[in-house]
């Protein structure tokens, strides 16, 4: 992610809101939602600490906001199974491959990069590989929880038969956004390494969110037909501008965006045996998105240093590169050098103490649903002009 005031994913952080709830009364309101729709505790509160993260850190394209959007419309739709029983098809110790029975991504992540860890302090290294899941929220969460165990975490997903963007120099789309991301801790004192990326210039949600605020896309993120730039964010969900990849065109290092894209689709899916968008009925499209999001495919893996030197060591050598790269000069002045992850954490360690920021828009949704549901939502502990 870009480490200045505007994240690569999120958009401008902190971002005025009008409504700070405590962090913890999100977490739970959001549980007892997911218990309402059949799945057990500890489940939902996995899930729920997976979507909050999200807002908590900042990359709200990817929190409570995905909750009426994406979430329950799964649950209404019975694309989602509240009680999905996940199985182990193949067990070889240091890599594992589950079937998620159409679990709910944000819990199934979150558990294959627990047993992915598990794995690695036994063997060094710990691979699950997983098919038949649905939207795993913000890989950066999921990634984290092998940094959190000194370890360094990687996930990468496809978006299973959801086709979104069009390789260079087609007319008709074959991958999804392909998120991928890499955590590793960062030292003593130091907040942890989260790269968070989609392989597209941003993802969609960041998106629709321009739309929603009113305001245009930055030129890079959509074009036409004919490879001119839209700054109309509602464009894209109207067919008339398509996404763009990591390094925007061609001559700019489209290719490596696509290769990217390309490289989460065999690790994610390819090597499971998930849905992948690169199938026969993709030849059929008209240019726009096609294809469901079902049968997501996603690899966890966890890599533990300590088992190939002391952990010590390690922990050592990450503080002096990552405090290096903290003590570099910045050009201007006021600004502070980081790496990716660190504004999210700083982010997350104010609004753990000051309230998570929401949009008023937002608590009204959360409110509706409560409603609907018979849930009180959390009261805000203030609002600002």
């Amino acid at each position: 992610m870009t480490q200045s005031t505007i994240s690569a994913e999120t958009g401008p952080a902190d971002r005025p809101s009008r409504l700070r709830l405590a962090y913890d009364d999100l977490v739970a309101f959001t549980t007892r939602v997911f218990t309402a729709h059949g799945m057990s505790g500890e489940r939902a509160r996995t899930a729920a600490t997976a979507l909050v993260y999200g807002d908590l850190t900042g990359v709200t394209s990817h929190g409570l906001t995905n909750l009426t959007r994406l979430y329950l419309k799964l649950f209404a739709d019975g694309r989602v199974k509240p009680d999905a029983r996940p199985r182990v098809l193949a067990d070889r110790g240091a890599a594992v491959l589950q079937d998620a029975d159409q679990g709910l991504g944000l819990w199934v992540a979150a558990e294959a990069m627990t047993l992915a860890a598990d794995r690695a302090a036994d063997h060094g290294v710990g691979l699950v590989s997983v098919k038949n899941s649905t939207h795993i929220g913000c890989a950066g969460y999921h990634a984290g929880l092998a940094a959190d165990r000194q370890m360094i975490g990687l996930i990468a997903s496809n978006c299973g038969r959801q086709r979104i963007i069009r390789p260079p120099g087609a007319a008709v789309t074959m991958l999804g956004t392909n998120p991928l991301s890499l955590a590793a801790p960062a030292g003593p004192g130091h907040h942890p390494f989260v790269l968070d990326m989609s392989t597209t210039v941003v993802p969609t949600g960041r998106v629709r969110a321009q739309a929603r605020a009113g305001l245009p896309a930055p030129e890079g993120w959509l074009e036409n037909d004919r490879g001119e730039p839209v700054t109309d964010p509602a464009a894209f969900d109207r067919g008339e501008a398509h996404l763009m990849w990591l390094g925007g065109r061609p001559e700019t290092g489209a290719y490596k965006g696509y290769g990217l894209g390309l490289l989460v689709e065999i690790l994610g899916a390819l090597l499971p045996g998930a849905g992948h968008g690169p199938e026969p009925a993709a030849l059929a499209g008209d240019g726009g998105p096609s294809g469901r999001d079902d049968d997501i495919g996603f690899v966890a893996l966890a890599i533990a240093p300590g088992t190939l030197r002391p952990i010590e060591e390690f922990a050592a050598d990450a503080r002096g590169l990552f405090g290096t790269l903290l003590a570099a000069p910045p050009v201007d002045p006021d600004g502070q050098v980081s790496y990716p992850g660190w504004h999210e954490a700083e982010r997350a360690a104010r609004h753990l103490g000051t309230g998570v920021p929401v949009t008023p828009g937002l608590y009204g949704e959360l409110t509706a649903v409560g409603r609907d549901l018979g849930i009180t939502p959390p009261t805000p502990l203030r609002e600002e002009s």
